[in-house]
């Protein structure tokens, strides 16, 4: 018989490197349908070191991946650890955690989220649910996104799910399956020119807002071949790395006008991914506290309600979602639909790690 409440940690660490997110919750389950309750929650930043690794993990040797894979599941054991302690958390089912993206390739059948090796659970002390992409790559899946499972099941009253990280990725049903995928790249490279400037990122857009469109870096960025694929598809920093950051310095124009023909670019290509632009859509993450960038995807979407959640689900939808994930595989109940992947068919995903005494 399955519980009917399960209490545990969602942790995350996106591509935009904000930081660990980490998620106190409890979820419910009656008559087929769950609900959430986000309790504790904060975001443990990077030390400017560890913020240099992961930046330049992407080029790293395979021993250097190696290493970096044990020494970030000890960091992020310490932030795990030091959260529940802080919390005076007790009687956990599991932490369910994502770890960090550091390559993602699943044209050639590889992801590799690091802080998900085994010893985490023991460093912990606790039963931990992660490495949810590794399975569905190997079933010739893209890995990603596998967020929509979720969005299914906790926020069906949206026509959209929209999340505004490091990517952008979107999620509907069409025709009685969860469509989702990648829509573009977001705040690593917004971010990327807001470090330019000195700052962690653009707030509410206002660098943007005071640049001008590049009409020829517009038309540019929205020719890339990414847009033109069918779904599934995802994005890695790779793409960021090799396509859009070189052809962005091809330009030779300010930093705001970089900054303002980027947001225009988000907001036009995610217009361009909805099929039915009316009723209403979920927006979360980092983004969505980029007024500027919200201002021009409701030009693009004028019938289309954009609607901002309460301030926890806003910033830890995913932290939540992975949380979900981590419980649907402590149930080995399907948390990777194929439809959304491109995998053969549904599963259960993910590694369960016990303690050991």
């Amino acid at each position: 018989m399955f519980k009917e409440t399960y209490t545990v940690i969602g942790v995350m660490s996106g591509t935009s490197l904000d930081g660990v997110d980490l998620a106190h919750i409890q979820f419910a389950i009656a008559e087929g349908k769950w609900t959430y309750k986000i309790m504790e929650c904060e975001t443990v930043s990077y030390d400017v070191n560890w913020l240099n690794k992961l930046r330049i993990a992407v080029d790293f040797s395979e021993a250097d991946l190696v290493q970096l894979n044990t020494d970030y599941t000890q960091l992020l054991a310490s932030i795990i650890t030091s959260f529940i302690k802080k919390h005076a958390i007790t009687l956990l089912d599991a932490v369910c955690s994502h770890g960090h993206t550091i390559l993602h390739q699943p044209h050639n059948g590889f992801t590799l989220q690091i802080g998900n090796l085994p010893e985490i659970a023991t460093l912990v002390g606790e039963t931990v649910v992660c490495d949810f992409r590794v399975q569905d790559v190997q079933l010739g899946g893209q890995g990603a996104p596998l967020v929509p499972i979720g969005d299914r099941l906790l926020f069906a009253d949206y026509e959209y799910c929209l999340n505004l990280g490091g990517f952008s990725n979107v999620s509907f049903e069409q025709n009685g399956q969860r469509i989702a995928f990648d829509i573009a790249p977001v705040n690593t490279v917004l971010n990327f020119y807001a470090n330019q400037l000195g700052l962690d990122y653009d707030d509410g857009g206002n660098i943007a807002r005071s640049g001008t469109l590049n009409e020829r870096l517009f038309l540019a960025l929205n020719a890339l071949d990414y847009y033109r694929k069918p779904y599934p598809k995802s994005l890695g920093f790779e793409y960021v790395k090799t396509l859009v950051l070189p052809l962005l310095e091809t330009y030779l124009i300010s930093l705001e006008d970089k900054l303002h023909t980027f947001n225009e670019h988000i907001a036009y290509q995610t217009a361009k991914a909805l099929p039915n632009q009316q009723g209403k859509m979920l927006v979360t993450g980092g983004g969505a506290y980029n007024h500027y960038l919200m201002e021009r995807m409701q030009h693009y979407l004028p019938q289309l309600g954009l609607i901002i959640p309460e301030e926890k689900t806003l910033e830890f939808k995913e932290a939540l979602i992975f949380a979900l994930l981590g419980v649907l595989k402590l149930r080995n109940e399907i948390n990777v639909l194929s439809s959304v992947t491109g995998a053969p068919h549904d599963h259960s995903s993910g590694m369960i790690y016990m303690a050991r005494a």
